[in-house]
């Protein structure tokens, strides 16, 4: 069974930004970052919106 992958908390809100900048489908870009999954991209991105609000 594959082990699963921890990713920085940075990396995450690298590429989550960069999904919410972008016009492109979730799926696409997992799929040029080749080791994540969409689920867990729209995950990151859903998160980074909700704790958005705590900064304002």
């Amino acid at each position: 069974m594959a082990k699963r992958q921890n990713f920085s908390d940075q990396f995450k809100a690298k590429v989550a930004l960069g999904a919410m900048r972008c016009n492109k489908a979730v799926q696409e870009i997992a799929a040029k970052k080749k080791q994540l999954h969409p689920n867990g991209l729209s995950t990151w991105k859903q998160r980074a919106i909700y704790c958005m609000a705590d900064g304002f």
